[in-house]
This record gives C-alpha cells, sequence and structure tokens, in this order.
C-alpha cells in the first residue's frame, strides 16, 4: 500500500539564535526523505549556508516576506513555536478548511506538556476565525509527540569512527591515550572559568572541542579572567571549531566522550548519542527555565552529582561551587545510555506527527 504523502509548509522566525531553525530544518529533512514535498518559510535562512549546505530532496527555503504575498497553503501548516503567521496564510487557511494547522512546541520535561498535546486552539480572531489550531508538544515521556530522530540514525551512528574522526580532528598530532574529549556548546555559563581551572588541573588530559559563535567567545573571555593563552593550560588544551552542518555536529557529539550542549535541538542529538553531557538551557528573565531543568533531571533520572552540576552550570541558587570530577563517574555514562535506551522505545516524533496529521485530515 502506498503511503499518503502531503505539502507541508512550515514556518520559522530565528529570534536570536539558530536553535528554532536547527530543529525546523530537521523536521523538514525527515519529512523530506519520506517522500513529503515541504516548504520551509524563515525570516533569516542565512545559517542553512553551513547548518544543511547540500538542502535536502523534498525541501524548498523561501523567504517569510514571500509568504505574505501567498494565496494558498499545503495540506499542513505548521507554526513553530509560536512564530505567527503572516496574515495572507491565515487568509489561505480560511479558504482551505482541509488544511491541518498545528503549532509546534518547545521541548519539555514539565507535566503540562503531557496534558497540553494534542488539544484544540480555536482561533477566535483574524483572517482564520473559526479555524483550529492543534498543540503538538515534543516529550520525553508516552502521551506526548516525542524526540526527532530519523529512521537511519542508529544505523549511521553504528557505522562511525571514533577514533578516525579524531585522528583528522588532530592532525600532525598524535592521539594521546588516555585524553578525554569534551565538545562545548554554551551560551555564557557562569561555571565555564571554574570548569576550565578543574580541566586543567585534572590528572588526565582533555581535549576540548569548542563550537563557533557564542561558546568561542564565552571560551576567549573565560581564558582572558584566568590570565590563560585561548589554547588553554595544564592538562587542558583547547580547540575552536568552524560553524558546522549538522551532520558533522552529531559526528562530534558521537566522537566525544562529555558533550555540553545548549538548547532544544542539541539536547536532544546528545542524548541519542548516549554520552554523559550537560544542559546548557535557554535562560530566560523569569527563571522558568530553572523548572524546566529540574522536570528534566527528575524525568530522566539523573544522577544526584550530575544535577548538581546542571545546577551551578545554569546557575541555578543556590549559588555553589562547580565541583567538577576529575574523572567522569561511570553512573554517568550509564545513565546517559539507560535514557537514550528509555527514549528509542518511545515512537519518534516525524512518525508520530504523520500519523496524527492524518488522523485530522481523515476527520475534515
Amino acid at each position: 500500500m502506498k503511503q499518503t504523502t502531503w505539502t507541508w509548509d512550515i514556518f520559522c522566525r530565528v529570534i536570536d539564535n539558530h536553535g528554532d531553525l536547527g530543529v525546523c530544518w530537521r523536521l523538514c529533512a525527515d519529512l523530506g526523505t519520506r517522500g513529503h514535498q515541504v516548504r520551509l518559510w524563515v525570516d533569516d535562512a542565512s545559517a542553512l549556508a553551513w547548518m544543511a549546505p547540500s538542502g535536502c530532496a523534498g525541501v524548498e527555503v523561501h523567504p517569510w516576506t514571500a509568504a505574505e504575498q501567498t494565496t494558498e497553503v499545503g495540506h499542513v501548516v505548521i507554526e513553530a513555536f509560536g512564530c505567527h503567521l503572516p496574515e495572507a496564510v491565515e487568509c489561505a487557511i480560511a479558504k482551505q478548511p482541509r488544511t491541518v494547522w498545528v503549532n509546534l512546541e518547545y521541548l519539555s520535561a514539565e507535566d503540562y506538556v503531557g496534558r497540553s498535546h494534542g488539544l484544540p486552539s480555536p482561533v477566535m480572531q483574524g483572517p482564520a476565525r473559526g479555524a483550529t489550531k492543534w498543540f503538538f508538544y515534543p516529550g520525553f515521556t508516552e502521551g506526548t509527540g516525542g524526540l526527532l530522530r530519523e529512521p537511519d540514525l542508529d544505523s549511521r551512528q553504528q557505522k562511525f569512527d571514533t577514533h578516525a574522526w579524531r585522528t583528522v580532528r588532530r592532525g600532525q598530532h598524535p592521539l594521546h591515550a588516555q585524553e578525554r574529549w569534551m565538545s562545548l556548546f554554551c551560551y555564557e555559563p557562569h561555571g565555564l572559568p571554574a570548569l576550565l581551572h578543574a580541566l586543567s588541573c585534572a590528572p588526565q588530559p582533555t581535549y576540548l572541542c569548542v563550537t563557533a559563535g557564542r561558546a568561542q567567545a564565552a571560551t576567549t573571555q573565560a581564558c582572558q579572567t584566568l590570565a590563560w593563552p585561548s589554547q588553554g593550560a595544564g592538562h587542558l588544551h583547547i580547540t575552536y571549531l568552524p560553524y558546522m552542518s549538522q551532520t558533522e555536529f552529531d559526528h562530534l557529539l558521537w566522537a566525544c566522550d562529555l558533550n555540553f550542549v545548549r538548547g532544544e535541538d542539541s539536547l536532544v542529538r546528545a542524548l541519542w548519542a548516549g554520552k554523559p553531557l550537560v544542559w546548557h538551557i535557554y535562560p530566560q528573565d523569569d527563571l522558568a527555565h530553572h523548572d524546566k531543568l529540574r522536570a528534566f533531571c527528575q524525568t530522566t533520572g539523573m544522577p544526584s552529582h550530575l544535577r548538581q552540576i546542571h545546577e551551578v552550570w545554569n546557575h541555578v541558587p543556590p549559588s555553589t561551587p562547580l565541583n567538577w570530577p576529575d574523572t567522569l563517574p561511570p553512573d554517568w555514562l550509564t545513565w546517559s545510555q539507560a535514557c537514550r535506551d528509555q527514549l528509542r522505545k518511545q515512537t519518534d516524533l516525524c512518525t508520530q506527527l504523520i500519523g496524527w496529521v492524518s488522523q485530522r485530515r481523515g476527520r475534515l
């Protein structure tokens, strides 16, 4: 039986980082590889030049301004992260009652996610008044929309050669048998200088791969605070990476012994990597991200010491020093692998979304 495919219009606004675009592109690419036709409408697509330089079959990228003149939409419209659709798009939705309008929400482990996933939101004003928008929530538990995980992810990861990847990264410098590798993708964490100092003093040498952008700027500033050269000191060697495609970023996470990640997309990719991780949540003025962190730690059964590291990294009060271990505790790896195995039991987000949309369209 031939699988039903549709045309999807996915709308995304880039606020001050590229996380929203990263999530949307992974969804677009996943849908495209499954035979769907996808149009991504975005107000700033510049990051796709390095995030997805080869594009993806079945996926077209359009400027947001072009959507302001559109007269029709596809079978599915996704309003990513409450980005508010152009008026012309809402007019088109009103004329196409079988179009399924989805509000793709942010990822959280908080209790409201399970209660809110799949609920209707009647549109009370504007050109699409009388239509229905539906909430679709990613999540870590049954009853949520799950996590993005493309069908071939496990097979690609199993074929990945960590030693070969590290050898290329090291270039002319030989690999150190006892060296631990870490990646750093963060905002400006309060505990960064303390982390660098602890790694420099640890008996085991560390090779720290710092991603481009804010993480690089924060690391350079931390080295200046410590009166160090930017390449590190003691047993810590720091290397600065260029902007990486999503595929290259996945390889980085697979190759490292521990990953510092930030936002939503990199957290999910770090979970699939099955390596210990420290998550830097996007900071909010009302400190709502602290509740989000606590929910994630509790839902995933995070070990207490690693949870304390997360709280200091995210500046959760009361303020305490960063107690970084000389060697990575074995229960960190046990936790990360158990967490990955548990999450693999969920149906992935794209599969769930396709099935859910099919049900909605069947009722229209």
